[in-house]
């Protein structure tokens, strides 16, 4: 009797471990992510700590928006000529995006360009991001990837396309 028990036992166990290994394969194969460490690289860590400084408290900055977010592809009668567009700006994003704080319209997007822009692939997609920026009227500011900024430099660079957004602006009493 105290055989058949720890035989039903093992079965049991046996049950259950193979119950849960396959699970846990169904769920890895379903979803095959994980966490990544950070959101941003250190370049753009560093960047994004200087770009607040340089916008101040009247804008905010996000980070690695999708273009798709950000621009929208107009109706189109021909709905895979609509696909293709969507497909084209849909797994693009930009580094960083401004916007005004007090109702987040867009001020401009902003693009690190480290040495991976050197890359002919990397150019086509600069050119072809620049191409979506002239096209919905969104300034964009690129700034070359540095060890250091210079902050009074950077708010000369943003200086025209942020005041602009400011006088438009009314302030609240």
């Amino acid at each position: 009797m105290l055989l058949v028990f720890i035989i039903v036992v093992i079965v049991i166990l046996a049950f259950f471990i193979l119950s849960v290994s396959k699970n846990k394969l169904t769920l890895s194969n379903e979803y095959p992510y994980q966490k990544a460490k950070t959101l941003f690289s250190p370049a753009e860590r560093s960047f994004l700590g200087v770009l607040d400084q340089v916008v101040g408290s009247e804008f905010r900055v996000f980070g690695k928006v999708r273009i798709a977010d950000v621009a929208t592809v107009r109706t189109m009668s021909n709905r895979s000529a609509w696909q293709k567009a969507f497909n084209r700006i849909s797994s693009k994003h930009f580094d960083f995006i401004v916007c005004n704080s007090s109702d987040l319209s867009i001020v401009c997007a902003v693009e690190l360009n480290d040495k991976s822009h050197q890359k002919n692939t990397r150019k086509l997609r600069d050119e072809f991001v620049i191409g979506v920026c002239n096209a919905i009227s969104l300034p964009l500011v690129e700034v070359n990837a540095q060890t250091a900024y210079s902050i009074q430099e950077l708010k000369e660079r943003f200086s025209a396309v942020l005041n602009v957004v400011s006088s438009n602006v009314e302030k609240i009493p």
